[in-house]
């Protein structure tokens, strides 16, 4: 693997140092460069330089969102957010970027970025970076789009992504969420059952139980179960019960007619 290069877009300086600081501690091996915190400048950085492999980019800068220099440098780099607005707040923001980190910054947090990125830096195509990107500014340019679109799964060594209208349902298994297509076949996926309900469509997707999370278009029928819960029947099939719990049965039935 070619060196890595860095790239962080901060505003304030302490942020920048600290950040700067605990890269070059946890990957010291890596080129990190300190860019200015303006749109303006970073924007001419970028068009004069070779982008960086991972940008970390600070949402608010000294003149303006960070949203408007994606549009104007369109870096082909992969993205984490550095921010210090609240999780749900940015979360439309974040859901086509590879992770985001809240301030104050955290190492266990920043190391779980890098990891990541490390783990798809060799497996996604330049196409999909463009992709991130794009879909980033639409997110920004249509504010009724709240909820994920997308999900990156798993398959061997390779990394490739899927769109959310592919997928029946999700389920989750020996702590190991999959996705379930149309046509019946699975993937695995690195975001959680808890963590999709809150990215996921709720007018689309409603979790069903602890394991199964279930989208409108692949529930068939539901019947009546003992303790006044309901089973419900899916296509593609889906190989044990799916039992609704008492206590969601009431809102069940009410997504269901919504």
């Amino acid at each position: 693997m070619n060196k890595i290069t860095a790239a962080i877009v901060e505003d304030e300086l302490p942020a920048t140092r600290l950040l700067n600081n605990m890269l070059k501690e946890l990957r010291p091996e890596w080129e990190i460069l300190i860019l200015p915190g303006s749109i303006e400048e970073s924007v001419e950085w970028f068009n004069r330089n070779p982008h960086p492999d991972i940008l970390f980019l600070d949402i608010q800068l000294t003149d303006g969102n960070s949203f408007l220099f994606i549009e104007q440098a369109q870096p082909a780099s992969m993205i984490v957010f550095t921010t210090a607005y609240d999780e749900y707040a940015i979360r439309a923001f974040t859901v086509n970027s590879i992770d985001y980190l809240l301030k104050p910054l955290r190492r266990e947090r920043l190391l779980e970025a890098v990891m990541r990125f490390e783990r798809l830096y060799s497996k996604l195509s330049p196409d999909f970076r463009k992709e991130q990107v794009e879909d980033i500014l639409q997110i920004v340019n249509d504010q009724g789009k709240k909820y994920r679109s997308r999900v990156l799964v798993c398959a061997g060594d390779k990394f490739f992504t899927l769109r959310i209208d592919e997928i029946a349902y999700f389920y989750s298994e020996n702590k190991c969420t999959f996705a379930v297509t149309g046509r019946q076949k699975e993937h695995l996926v690195e975001q959680t059952l808890e963590q999709l309900s809150g990215e996921l469509d709720p007018d689309m997707f409603f979790r069903a139980n602890r394991q199964m999370l279930l989208k409108i278009d692949a529930i068939q029928r539901i019947e009546p179960y003992f303790q006044s819960r309901v089973v419900v029947h899916v296509e593609p099939p889906f190989r044990e019960k799916i039992v609704v719990s008492r206590e969601k049965v009431a809102a069940f039935k009410q997504w269901l007619n919504y």
